[in-house]
């Protein structure tokens, strides 16, 4: 839809007086957007990414979809309830980063500095800018019409003196917003919001303030800042500082991402001696070392991750993790997938294993591993297994991941999360 001018600031002044230019821009609904541009058949309809099983977790959903009330992470088989006409779609990684660096290179163009939340969403520091690109709200108009010219998307934009607030503007905003707010509306704008519109106050922590009294922003930030402390200690500082309008953090345009997951739930729950664990590990493996290959990093660490199914009530599950380090990193889907099921029997428990993942830490550039100059049969597997991995990227680049797959890799896999944690 096109976008809506009442949702655009009328404050078109330069930036003079700003101490930051701070834009947050986030696709709308991105990976059933993706979907829909790449299926003209399937635009105006209710569009659902994620696993079609009954514990599978929504993943994306378009706008239509959302008018039932179906969000992301929401259970697929709740989804099913809410919007029984939705059409489901597995998701397709490969071709979200593909999107997501045409995003990212439009980003680029408006901002050096870049700080991406996922594979859809990112900060950029704007300060400094205006003598190039003019005043912020035209900078965040000529974003957004330059992402649609490149990619066929839309994208929502938010543009404050702080982080905090330029990304509630943006979520406030969609879908295909814009809203741009001046560092004198920032308090104006923060305080009659509720309280748990502020990073980091969710379930636990909201019930904690309202039993306070504190239900908006404002109440927060009139609040005894010395009380605030004894309740959260250093956190209900920084709540403080939030709700005042104070928020020092930068855009962090050299972050570096510092782990990859996969995971998936069973629609069947699974013993840990199961077939189908072993070929969902193997398949999470293969899709980790696909994208630590496709960025030039190998991890040391590679970390077991199992949510036994064993209600707790209220929606919750144990949660196991096993963790193990290599001598040398990797990139390798085999490598992964063996440590993964080597950490199986250091899992001990009679229960069935509802939901099971893989993360892999402790990255490194691809090009600073050494191999060990006077071990040949290490060179000579090193070599075979780079002309292997190099073999099964060019044929899933070309035909798709389920195009080939090591054995037992055909698995059922809720779509994974590939944000950047």
């Amino acid at each position: 839809m096109p976008m809506n001018p009442s949702r655009t600031s009328a404050n078109d002044d330069a930036a003079a007086g700003w101490p930051r230019v701070i834009a947050h821009a986030d696709m709308d609904a991105f990976y059933a957007s993706v979907e829909v541009l790449d299926n003209p058949e399937l635009a105006g309809k209710p569009v659902i990414v994620g696993g079609n099983s009954m514990r599978g977790v929504v993943t994306s959903a378009s706008y239509e979809a959302r008018r039932f009330g179906v969000h992301s992470a929401m259970p697929t088989a709740q989804a099913k309830k809410l919007c029984p006409d939705a059409i489901f779609v597995g998701g397709r990684m490969s071709r979200y980063a593909e999107m997501s660096r045409a995003v990212r290179a439009v980003f680029e163009q408006f901002s050096p500095v870049i700080e991406p939340l996922s594979l859809d969403e990112a900060f950029l520091d704007l300060t400094g800018t205006q003598r190039l690109l003019g005043p912020p709200i035209e900078v965040a108009r000529a974003l957004k019409r330059r992402v649609r010219e490149a990619t066929g998307l839309t994208v929502s934009v938010g543009v404050a003196p702080i982080k905090m607030a330029a990304k509630i503007l943006t979520d406030m905003s969609k879908p295909d917003g814009l809203l741009v707010l001046g560092p004198e509306h920032v308090l104006d704008f923060l305080h009659p919001l509720p309280v748990e519109r502020l990073w980091g106050v969710g379930r636990v922590t909201l019930a904690r303030l309202n039993e306070a009294g504190i239900r908006t922003i404002g109440d927060l930030a009139r609040f005894d800042p010395a009380r605030l402390r004894s309740r959260f200690g250093s956190f209900g500082a920084h709540l403080h500082e939030l709700a005042n309008g104070r928020d020092p953090r930068p855009v962090i345009g050299d972050w570096e991402r510092k782990s990859y997951g996969e995971e998936s739930t069973f629609e069947h729950d699974q013993a840990l001696d199961s077939l189908e664990l072993r070929r969902v590990l193997i398949a999470h493996g293969e899709a980790l070392a696909r994208r630590l290959r496709a960025d030039g990093v190998r991890a040391r660490t590679i970390t077991l991750k199992l949510k036994l199914a064993r209600p707790l009530g209220g929606g919750r599950y144990p949660l196991l993790t096993r963790s193990m380090s290599t001598d040398s990193a990797t990139d390798d889907g085999a490598a992964i997938t063996r440590i993964a099921i080597q950490l199986i029997e250091r899992v001990k428990t009679p229960d069935k294993v509802r939901l099971a993942g893989v993360q892999v830490h402790n990255l490194e550039r691809a090009d600073t591993r050494q191999i060990r100059l006077f071990d040949p049969a290490a060179l000579r597997e090193a070599g075979r297994r780079s002309r292997l991995n190099r073999a099964l990227d060019e044929v899933t680049r070309r035909f798709g991941e389920d195009a080939i797959t090591r054995g037992l890799a055909h698995a059922e896999r809720a779509a994974p999360t590939r944000r950047i944690k």
